[in-house]
């Protein structure tokens, strides 16, 4: 389980875009890496979408949007498409990037229990640092937290 303060593990993950995506990768720029359980369902949309529009403003606070999820790389294909997603979706289809940061977990639905991931979002230093973590996100507001937070970050 990964805390604020940490280093970010070493991942490589596709990407939607065809390139491949890696810690060492993201340094030099701010990071909000939103983990989120599935392409097209109702409460992702409305995240991935509240992201699209504020997508504008995250670029003054010099920060990438970067969505991760275990569906497949043609999934996000489609689902970015569909939604005019202006950011990266990483496939993280074995959940290694998940179960590194603790956020693949046991949920529950109607008594059945299951493994998926939890929504969180980590906010990643210029450094590779992850400064702040989301943990079990609420979609409504949770994309103003984000930018106040990037915010105090660039401050800093």
């Amino acid at each position: 389980m990964i805390e604020e303060g940490d280093q970010l593990p070493k991942f490589s993950l596709a990407a939607d875009d065809g390139s491949v995506v890696t810690a060492d990768s993201l340094r030099g720029k701010n990071t909000v890496l939103y983990f989120y359980p599935k392409d097209d369902t109702s409460g992702c949309t409305k995240e991935a979408c509240d992201f699209r529009d504020a997508f504008p403003r995250f670029g003054k606070t010099n920060a990438q949007v970067i969505g991760v999820s275990p569906d497949s790389v043609e999934s996000h294909i489609k689902f970015k498409k569909k939604y005019q997603l202006p950011f990266q979706l990483l496939a993280d289809e074995g959940h290694k990037l998940a179960d590194a940061l603790g956020v693949w977990k046991e949920k529950s639905m109607y008594g059945k229990k299951y493994m998926g991931v939890e929504r969180t979002t980590v906010l990643i230093d210029r450094t590779g640092r992850v400064t702040r973590i989301f943990p079990k996100v609420r979609v409504p507001g949770h994309v103003e937290e984000v930018e106040a937070a990037l915010r105090a970050l660039d401050q800093k």
